[in-house]
């Protein structure tokens, strides 16, 4: 049974049940990274909003090599997302039946990697930016790709912003007051209660993996990315079981 679930999860074809808790486990991961990451490397790198921020203001401040700190970071996350597109379109056009397990295998390498050498790999630095938070970078690029690829670019978990403002659309059309005689050649004003349902589920899944994160690099340090790295290959191996159980 929690073979089957977790196939169900990567799963070509989608519902909204595989969607959600799919996002749900992914934007804990996200969580844990970007807080844990912060009381590693001092870094957020899960949104690059503020990573222009800060090279703009860098830039007026006359700190160019913050601001190529900065560019380097969005070019690691991008650079993460073209490398989830690449392995799964690749994956799909030769007719894989799990085109999401290599993109997922390489995240949970690289979670390894960062468990395992991110002290020795924050030492090293490339243009005042350690290596550790353009691995990070990349890591979290790859991650909101494959979730965007996924559920349809219905659901993505490295930030939060967007998932807080669809957030207030909907609760702002909930507690619209639809007078009467409105429905009378107007369209009334209806909350989509099962996007606001999903929305507040991604975010406390942010939020409880940012606490569980923050708690891990505080009293284990970088080693307490291991078990994420490992139920993300858990994740991707279990169609390959799941299939062979069938057979």
């Amino acid at each position: 049974m929690p073979i089957r679930y977790l196939a169900s999860l990567t799963a070509h074809e989608r519902t909204a049940r595989a969607n959600l808790h799919l996002g749900a486990a992914l934007a804990f991961v996200a969580g844990a990274l970007n807080a844990g990451g912060f009381l590693a490397i001092g870094q957020y790198t899960s949104h690059m909003t503020g990573m222009l921020s800060s090279a703009a203001d860098n830039l007026v401040l006359g700190q160019l090599p913050l601001v190529a700190g900065a560019f380097l970071s969005v070019l690691a996350f991008a650079g993460g997302a073209a490398s989830t597109a690449l392995m799964v379109n690749y994956a799909r056009r030769d007719g894989a039946r799990n085109a999401y397990m290599p993109a997922l295998l390489l995240e949970a390498m690289l979670l390894l990697v960062f468990g395992l050498l991110g002290a020795n790999l924050r030492q090293h630095e490339l243009v005042d930016l350690s290596l550790t938070a353009i691995l990070l970078c990349y890591t979290m690029g790859m991650q909101n790709a494959l979730i965007t690829k996924i559920s349809n670019a219905e659901i993505r978990t490295t930030h939060v912003t967007g998932l807080v403002t669809d957030i207030g659309i909907e609760l702002g059309k909930l507690f619209y007051w639809n007078r009467e005689g409105e429905g009378t050649g107007r369209r009334l004003v209806r909350a989509n209660r099962e996007k606001l349902r999903v929305h507040l589920a991604l975010v406390f899944s942010f939020l409880l993996g940012g606490v569980a994160g923050a708690s891990g690099f505080k009293y284990v340090g970088f080693s307490s990315t291991v078990p994420l790295a490992l139920a993300l290959v858990a994740l991707s191996a279990a169609p390959f079981f799941s299939e062979r159980k069938q057979q």
